[in-house]
Formats: C-alpha cells, structure tokens, sequence
C-alpha cells in the first residue's frame, strides 16, 4: 500500500484552515466555505477520525468588520482586531457543526502555554478528553493578549505543537495553493507541484516562498511545522483549500497536494516538549567535538565543548546550541545560569566546584533535557 493509501486509516487529525481561505481574500468571513469544510470534517468524524481544528482568521476577520483594509502593526490595534473578529469566527463554526450533530470547544493558546511544562501537560488532557468526548477543539492563537507571538507568530506553527501534543497522525495544511510548487506559481508557469518528500530535505526551505498579505505564515512555516509535526510520527499534507471535498479526497488516498513525510522516528512526549519551545532566553556556541558527540552517542552536554555563551538565563530556562557557523544544532535546559556559564565552559566538571564554590550538576544540560534538532 502507498503511503497516501494509507491516510485511510489515520485516526487522528489536525487540519489548520489559513486566514486567506476563510475571510475569501479579505471579504468577510466566507461562511459557505467554512461549511463546506465542516460538512467534509463531519463526514471523517462519522468514519472514526479524531478531529482538531486549528482557525486562522480572527485578526483578518476583525478588520473586516472593523473596516479595516489593511493590516496595522500596532499591537492593541491587532489585539482588538483580534477580539472583534473572534466572535465571528466561533460562532460560525458553532453553528456549522451544530448542523451535523457535533458539539464544538474553543481553546485559546499562546506558544507560553506550551512552553510551560504544567501547562503543556494540561493543554494536552484537555485536547484529549475532548477527543473521547466526540467534540470537535477549535483552537486558536490567542492574539487577544499575546504581544510579540501576534507580530512573529503563525498558526502552521501552533498547528504542528498541537499535532505533537495530542500525537496526531496526520496534519492537514490548507491554504490558497494546490500545494507545494519546487518555485512560485504566481510567478513561474513552469512550477511543478511537490509531492511525498522527506519533511526533513533540506531544498524544501529553499523552494518556499513568503506569505500572503492576510496571513502571517509563507509555505517556508509550513515546511518547518512539517518538521515539527514529524517528531511525534504526524505526516503534514499542505494542499489547496478550494480543491473540491478536498478532505475527504485525501482521506481516499487521492494524490492531492503535497504529502510531506515523517522519516525519522518518533520523539518521546518529553523531547517533543523541549522542540516546540519557541522562545529561548540565550545561546551556547559548541566545538566540533561536542557536536559530534550529541548527535553521535545522544550523550549530555559537558561544559568543556562549549566555546561561548551569550544572553540571560537562569537555571532551568532554555537556550539554543549552534555550531561555529550560527547553526542550530540542539536546544535544552540549562543546569547553570549565564554568570556561571561563563566560568565553567571550556572545563572539566571536576573543576566546577573550584571555578564556582559548589557544583550541582556535572553537565551544562542533561540528555533528559536536550533535543537534537
């Protein structure tokens, strides 16, 4: 069986609906589209798929209402566009799957939330018992009080912690595309539509373009939440949102738009929790050997492989590892902080205690708390 054949018989879904395809270009909220998806969702729920929705579009739909043509960078501009257009939104998705019989819930999270150990872990039960419970989670960033998230955040990249979170088999992208082209369609008639490729091919961030007026997030966010989603086993489908019962073609095994493949194996619940964090408080700069030896052997890091250190963390906070050249290699949780960085890299553990007058850990970051990127 091939591998879109076998997309029968994933049970779990994440499907992320981008602000383009649900406000029609900036026209208001484009309720016979949205009910068109909900009857498709409707009929998987009724074949046995568990169903998460993650929405775009409040900001874009409260600038409709607002009368607003284009987007504002004022932050309380954009958080009360926000608030307008939320209202909008969840109650047209109430009342669209109210239709089919199904009880929706919304749920508001921020990248915080899931950067938060005790948060995440409730996030999760919660998704969950939604899940057993038949109800269909419609979630959305929270850009009613988040600040710097509304300006640099996108909702690929929620959609992806979301399929992590709840281990999703599967997690549907739809946009204003048919796909992933290997160029821009809008400026290449040439361009040919990717199809079942490694989520991890390094060309694909090179063939993704940028976002549309509307949205935050290009294809190049929808090839890194494609990485994301692949740490806990999630194959991402990017395809076109207008495509007809575009859900259930792909539910089918029909080759609609671009499969990108998980091809590793799947992260542990806690690992995957360390990857998703997408604010880091500081930096460490690994030699060559220390690099060899993370990725070789999946050991801890030791202080004496780092080079340098830069930012202002406490212990516990998490910091990002490049190599000489900026870059990432791994991301982990600090067991000292910066002042005490500073004096312990480039030695052995055994001097920690002389460097410092005590010593709590012989690493710089457990393995239990180091993901490899």
């Amino acid at each position: 069986m091939t591998v879109r054949g076998e997309l029968g018989q994933t049970r779990r879904w994440v499907v992320k609906i981008g602000s383009s395809l649900l406000t029609a270009n900036g026209r208001g909220l484009d309720s016979a589209a949205i009910h068109r998806w909900v009857e498709q969702m409707s009929a998987l729920h009724r074949q046995g798929v568990e169903l998460i929705l993650v929405s775009s579009g409040a900001v874009a739909a409260g600038m409709t209402r607002l009368g607003w043509r284009e987007r504002p960078s004022a932050i309380h501009e954009l958080q009360a566009a926000a608030a307008v257009g939320q209202m909008g939104l969840v109650q047209t998705y109430e009342q669209a799957f109210q239709q089919f019989g199904l009880h929706t819930a919304q749920v508001l999270l921020d990248h915080d939330d899931l950067s938060s150990r005790q948060r995440y872990l409730n996030a999760r039960s919660t998704l969950k018992t939604l899940l057993r419970l038949g109800v269909i989670p419609v979630v959305n960033e929270n850009d009613t009080v988040v600040t710097d998230e509304i300006r640099f955040g996108d909702n690929d990249t929620l959609a992806a912690l979301v399929a992590n979170l709840v281990e999703a088999d599967l997690l549907v992208i739809l946009t204003d595309q048919d796909g992933m082209y290997d160029c821009d369609p809008r400026v290449n008639d040439n361009a040919v539509l990717i199809d079942n490729k490694p989520a991890s091919l390094p060309s694909l961030l090179s063939m993704a373009g940028d976002g549309g007026r509307l949205g935050r997030g290009g294809m190049i966010t929808k090839v890194r939440a494609a990485r994301l989603a692949a740490r806990s086993g999630a194959h991402t489908l990017i395809v076109g949102g207008a495509l007809e019962q575009v859900l259930l073609a792909a539910h089918r095994g029909d080759t609609v738009g671009s499969l990108l493949l998980a091809d590793q194996q799947p992260q542990t619940a806690r690992k995957r929790w360390l990857a998703g964090h997408l604010q880091c408080c500081g930096e460490l700069i690994l030699d060559s050997g220390a690099i060899e030896v993370l990725r070789k052997s999946g050991s801890s890091l030791l202080a004496v492989g780092v080079q340098s250190v830069s930012g202002d963390f406490t212990r516990g906070d998490m910091v990002v590892c490049l190599n000489t050249q900026g870059e990432e290699i791994a991301r982990g949780l600090v067991n000292y902080n910066h002042q005490e960085a500073v004096k312990i890299i480039g030695k052995p553990s055994d001097e920690f205690e002389l460097l410092l007058g005590y010593k709590d850990e012989d690493e710089l970051i457990h393995r239990d708390n180091l993901v490899l990127l």
